[in-house]
């Protein structure tokens, strides 16, 4: 899928955002206007963007489903639907094609993201958000962790983070191949996730690994340029100057070298070109998104 080609935007998204209805936390409804969702709302057209939620990847879709009425809700937002797919006949549906045609933006839910590609991959509805993705200015698929996770074609499915400097300790899986070029984790900071994209990256080093941090997420226009979003950080790894990665002959189970990998550390307003590889930092002086 050539860039230049691409005309919608993927929103990625490492877990945890705001969604101004927590208790006992220190987000409340007042963060939620400047945060993530507000800007997947912006990003889709505005209040009146016709939103649907696909919970999928949850173990608790009505419950999550909920949280996100309630938190769109909050936004102004009037036309929001939950999409409940639980299983490849439902994305062949024709109520769930309707859906997925006539939506500004899909949100996938976080969870498990393997049940993303096993309900959804390769259905009609995917065939559409590929087409509308690539063809339709305004056309916004946002997902938070296990939802960004599965943008990708390599996708890690797995891999605990104490074991993952060792080879074979992260299990790969296909994802929905909307952003072929990168390698997405989440809850990055939080799970200590920093050898699980190393070795992604060691596997496939023409990639670029994305670790996002929870609230923190990226806005990707033309499957290229990417904006930072929210309060914390992404972690990006580039492996295309790798000198010494034993990832190939090494048996599984043993520690790997990797030498001259690049890892930069982006936070909000920061810019990324996955083409060139390319970071922009704002000036500190400047407004923060």
């Amino acid at each position: 899928m050539s860039h230049s080609k691409i005309k919608g935007t993927l929103i990625p998204i490492g877990g945890n955002e705001d969604k101004g209805i927590e208790e006992n936390e220190k987000y409340t409804l007042e963060f939620i206007q400047e945060g993530i969702l507000y800007h997947v709302v912006q990003q889709a057209g505005g209040k009146d963007a016709h939103i649907v939620v696909i919970p999928t990847a949850s173990s608790i879709p009505v419950e999550v489903g909920e949280n996100y009425l309630s938190a769109f809700s909050a936004l102004g937002c009037k036309n929001v639907t939950v999409l409940d797919i639980r299983s490849v006949e439902d994305s062949e549906k024709q109520t769930s094609i309707d859906l997925v045609k006539q939506a500004n933006c899909i949100m996938f839910s976080g969870g498990d993201q393997s049940k993303i590609t096993n309900k959804i991959g390769g259905t009609t509805i995917h065939k559409i958000m590929l087409d509308r993705y690539q063809n339709e200015t305004g056309f916004v698929i946002a997902g938070t962790s296990a939802g960004a996770m599965a943008m990708t074609n390599e996708m890690i499915a797995g891999g605990s983070p104490k074991d993952a400097f060792v080879k074979g300790a992260v299990t790969m899986y296909k994802g929905l191949g909307l952003i072929p070029k990168l390698i997405i984790d989440t809850h990055f900071i939080q799970r200590g996730r920093f050898g699980r994209v190393s070795q992604a990256v060691s596997k496939f080093p023409n990639l670029v690994g994305f670790g996002l941090a929870e609230d923190t997420g990226m806005i990707i226009k033309n499957g290229n340029d990417c904006t930072v979003i929210g309060s914390g950080m992404v972690i990006v790894f580039d492996g295309h100057k790798l000198t010494h990665n034993n990832e190939k002959v090494l048996e599984e189970g043993t520690p790997m070298t990797m030498v001259n990998l690049v890892v930069n550390i982006l936070t909000n307003g920061d810019l990324y070109n996955i083409e060139n590889r390319q970071v922009s930092v704002l000036p500190i002086e400047a407004d923060f998104i």
